[in-house]
């Protein structure tokens, strides 16, 4: 058990990169973090992080050893689980990666919170690709198709981009009839904030049509930041349509230039394929399924 207890601190020492952070979520000092470090690597004979004043990265050994020792620790919590009561509610905690629209997701994840009162949510809002194994998350939801064989996947629900501007704006400035009218308009651009990319508006051209000239007024990491100025009236946006549904019903937004717009996406929750689907795993996967996209699975 001694070394069992060594193996999860390691983990959390791994997933944290600090001592102090592993420390605060043991519930111990730093320092005892960095002695139970010390045994382990004493035990095994070799160094599992490499340590400066800055930072602390794990060894070519020590990310091998990671690999089985959350291996070790989900074997572990699926044990402890088959021989709790059946009947006992799920517990524990859970690490997810979500993409950076709350109002889509966090209304959903605090209904599993209040469903599940007994399970800790560490969740990490962010739009670069994070690496499921690497970094030790349970769960991820993103968008496209799923390209890692490490990862099982269910789809969640499907969304499509569409261009959105507010009447007062288009009263104003005039409503865009063909793509090429964007260039006497004011665009409200989304850029990914790990890449520094701009997100594409999937416009579709004549062949031979020239790329569509899109003016910048707005320039935001965040897409929440443009779906606030497009409602403003700052200009015309392109957004995923889960986002302005609402806006467009209430006639506080308008589409335009649908039929030049042609974009279909999809929401997947991701998670290893070697863990072991714990009942609290479980629980949120069944929830993200029935609450992200209600109805989604009954078309």
């Amino acid at each position: 058990m001694d070394s069992l207890g060594s193996i999860s601190v390691f983990v959390q020492v791994a997933e944290t990169r600090s001592f102090t952070e592993a420390g605060r979520l043991q519930g111990v000092s730093s320092s005892a973090i960095g002695k139970s470090i010390a045994r382990l690597e004493a035990r095994l004979g070799v160094r599992l992080f490499n340590r400066s004043t800055r930072s602390i990265t794990l060894t070519s050994e020590g990310a091998l050893f990671l690999e089985r020792c959350r291996r070790i620790l989900a074997e572990v919590e699926a044990a402890e689980f088959e021989l709790c009561n059946a009947t006992s509610a799920p517990h524990g905690r859970l690490r997810i990666s979500l993409p950076q629209v709350h109002e889509l997701v966090m209304p959903v994840m605090t209904e599993f919170m209040a469903l599940y009162p007994h399970i800790e949510l560490d969740l990490d809002l962010t739009d670069r690709m994070v690496d499921v194994i690497d970094e030790g998350f349970d769960a991820v939801i993103r968008t496209g198709k799923p390209k890692d064989s490490r990862l099982m996947a269910r789809p969640l629900g499907e969304f499509h981009l569409v261009l959105v501007a507010s009447p007062e704006y288009l009263q104003q400035w005039g409503e865009p009839r063909t793509p090429g009218d964007l260039a006497d308009h004011d665009c409200l651009r989304h850029t990914f904030h790990a890449t520094g990319k701009l997100e594409a508006w999937p416009l579709r051209r004549a062949e031979g049509a020239p790329e569509p000239i899109l003016p910048l007024r707005l320039l935001s990491t965040s897409i929440e930041a443009v779906q606030h100025a497009v409602l403003a009236g700052m200009g015309i946006a392109c957004l995923p349509d889960f986002m302005v549904r609402e806006a467009v019903r209430e006639g506080r937004l308008r589409r335009v230039l649908d039929e030049h717009v042609e974009h279909a996406g999809q929401f997947w929750v991701l998670w290893p394929s070697s863990r072991q689907a714990t009942a609290k795993l479980r629980a949120l996967i069944d929830h993200l399924s029935t609450r992200l996209f209600p109805g989604a699975h009954d078309r």
